[in-house]
C-alpha cells in the first residue's frame, strides 16, 4: 500500500486546511520544494500535490512551485496533481513539465465529457478526485454540494478508463479524526479501478486498518496535517505499508 504526502500549496507555500477552509491555515513550509525532498528521502514512493488556489479559482496557480517540486524528484518517484485543471491544453502542460497524473475533480463533476476527453487523450495519466460528504459530492474546493452519489460518478468515470479514484472524505480532511473506512471500502468493492484513501488520516492503526483492505481495492492513502503535526510517523508509516503489517 502507498503512504502518500500531501503537499497542499495556497500563495506558493506549503500549507494544511481544516475541511478544506481557505481561511483556516497552517503554513508548515514557505518552500514546498525543499518539503518534497524531505518527503521523498523518508521514502515516500509517490507524492500528492494540490494548488489549493487553483481548486479555487478554475484555473493553475502556483506552477512555479509545482514546477520546483517537479525539479527535485525528477524521475525518481510519480507526483499526481490536482487543483483548478479544467483543459486539455492544462494537462498537456503538467504532463510535459513532469507530473505522472492529473488529478480532475470539479471539472469531472460538472462536465463529464471534458473528462472523457481526457481520458482518451492521456490514457493511463487521468485519476479523479471524487470529495464526498455523507456520499453527496462536492465541487468547487468543497464549497458547494451537490446531489451526485459518489458510488453512481465512480461507476461512470471508471467506464471512461480512468487510471483511479481519489476517495475524500471531507468531514474528517484536517480534523485528524481518522480515515472514514467504511466509505472508503465500500466505494473500492463497487469498482474495479483502485481507490486512494484520503482525509482524516491520523495514526498507525489507521493505515493498519486500511491496509486489511488492499483485495478490496484500496491501493494507498494520502496523508496530510498528521505527518506534519507529528501525530502519524511518515517513515514509520511507509515501512508498515511495505512490509505488509506493523513497522519494527
Amino acid at each position: 500500500m502507498l503512504i502518500i504526502p500531501a503537499i497542499d500549496i495556497k500563495d506558493g507555500h506549503c500549507v494544511r486546511l481544516k475541511q478544506g477552509d481557505m481561511q483556516s491555515v497552517t503554513v508548515f513550509s514557505e518552500d514546498p520544494a525543499a518539503m518534497a525532498q524531505h518527503w521523498l528521502e523518508l521514502g515516500a514512493e509517490r507524492l500528492h500535490i494540490v494548488d489549493l488556489n487553483g481548486a479555487v479559482a478554475g484555473r493553475p496557480k502556483n506552477e512555479l512551485a509545482i514546477r520546483e517540486i517537479v525539479s527535485v524528484v525528477g524521475e525518481e518517484i510519480p507526483v499526481q496533481l490536482g487543483g483548478g485543471i479544467r483543459d486539455l491544453d492544462t494537462i498537456e502542460r503538467y504532463l510535459d513539465d513532469g507530473i505522472t497524473y492529473v488529478v480532475i475533480g470539479t471539472a469531472a463533476v460538472k462536465n463529464p465529457g471534458f473528462l472523457h476527453d481526457a481520458c482518451y487523450a492521456f490514457p493511463g495519466h487521468i485519476i479523479v478526485g471524487l470529495d464526498a460528504r455523507e456520499g453527496k459530492v462536492a465541487t468547487d474546493g468543497w464549497s458547494k454540494m451537490t446531489g451526485h452519489d459518489v458510488i453512481d460518478l465512480a461507476r461512470k468515470f471508471e467506464d471512461y478508463g480512468v487510471e483511479a479514484i481519489v476517495y475524500t472524505d471531507i468531514g474528517r480532511d484536517g480534523m485528524l479524526t481518522g480515515i472514514n473506512v467504511e466509505a472508503t471500502v465500500r466505494l473500492a468493492r463497487a469498482i474495479k479501478v483502485p481507490v486512494i484513501a484520503s482525509g482524516g488520516l491520523a495514526h498507525l492503526d489507521n493505515v493498519r486498518t486500511l491496509m486489511q483492505h488492499e483485495v478490496d481495492g484500496v491501493v494507498g492513502a494520502i496523508a496530510g496535517r498528521a505527518i506534519y503535526d507529528g501525530t502519524l510517523d511518515f517513515k514509520a508509516a511507509v515501512e508498515a505499508a511495505r512490509a505488509g503489517g506493523p513497522a519494527t
